[in-house]
C-alpha cells in the first residue's frame, strides 16, 4: 500500500496549483490535493486563519480515512502542516515546507499587507488579478486577497507559532528554501529548523517563489530523497 501524501496549496492560491506535482508523485504515493475553505472557487463565511485550514485538513483526512499522513506545505501551506502536527501529532507521520514564511511581527506583516490591496493590484497588476480570478473562479478573488491580508496581520499579533511550538513539534520535518525567493529567507529557515527535534534544512538552488516558477521535477526530487 502507498504512503498517503496531502499536498497543501499557499496563500491565495489553490489545488490545481500542485495537480501536475501530484500526477509526478503518484507512482510512489497515494497523492491527495485539497483547496483551503475560501480558495479554488469554495464558499466560506468564516476568516481565514492557519486553524481553520489545519481544520479542513482534519476533516479532509477524515473524510478519506487517512490516519496517518506525509504534509507536504508550499508557503503557508506549510504553516498549517506544522501547526497540525502539533496539535493532531498522531495524524502527522513527516512534514515537508518550501517556501513558508515563519518571521511574522508587525513590519513583516504591514509589508505583506501592502501587497495585498485588490484595488492597488486590479490597477497595476491586472496580469496578476487575472490569474487569481481564474483560481477562484467561483469566489470574488478580492475577497480571498482581504480576507489573507488580515489574517496576516493577526498572525503577526497573537496567532503565530513561536519557538515553544517548534520545539514541541518531534515528527520529521524538512524545511526547503528556495535559493531565489525573495519572500522568505534563509536565515529565518534555518532558525525554525535548529528549534526543531527531527528538523533538517535543505536548500534549493535555483528554486523561486511563486510556485508557477518552479520546476515540477525540482519539487519531486525535494520530496522523494529527502
Amino acid at each position: 500500500m502507498k504512503e498517503p501524501l496531502v499536498l497543501l496549496h499557499g496563500a491565495l492560491g489553490c489545488k490545481e496549483q500542485l495537480l501536475d506535482f501530484k500526477t509526478r508523485l503518484e507512482s510512489k504515493f497515494d497523492a491527495h490535493l485539497l483547496s483551503f475553505e475560501g480558495h479554488g472557487g469554495t464558499a466560506s463565511k468564516n476568516p481565514f486563519s492557519i486553524d481553520l485550514f489545519t481544520d479542513n485538513v482534519l476533516a479532509y483526512c477524515a473524510l478519506k480515512g487517512l490516519e496517518s499522513v506525509t504534509i507536504f506545505g508550499y508557503s503557508m501551506g506549510g504553516y498549517v502542516a506544522l501547526n497540525l502536527a502539533i496539535k493532531h501529532p498522531k495524524l502527522v507521520k513527516k512534514v515537508y515546507t518550501l517556501g513558508t514564511k515563519f518571521n511574522w511581527h508587525t513590519e513583516s506583516a504591514q509589508k505583506e499587507v501592502k501587497m495585498l490591496n485588490p484595488k492597488t493590484n486590479q490597477e497595476k497588476a491586472p496580469f496578476f488579478t487575472n490569474h487569481l480570478k481564474q483560481l477562484h473562479c467561483h469566489q470574488d478573488w478580492r475577497v480571498v486577497m482581504t480576507k489573507t491580508a488580515e489574517m496576516i496581520l493577526n498572525m503577526a499579533y497573537v496567532a503565530k507559532l513561536i519557538e515553544h511550538d517548534f520545539k514541541r513539534i518531534e515528527h520529521q520535518v524538512i524545511i526547503g528554501i528556495g535559493r531565489q525567493d525573495n519572500m522568505v529567507t534563509y536565515e529565518e529557515s534555518e532558525k525554525v529548523a535548529a528549534m526543531l527535534v527531527n528538523g533538517k534544512l535543505v536548500s534549493l538552488d535555483g528554486v523561486p517563489d511563486p510556485i508557477e516558477k518552479v520546476d515540477v521535477s525540482d519539487l519531486v526530487d525535494y520530496v522523494l530523497y529527502n
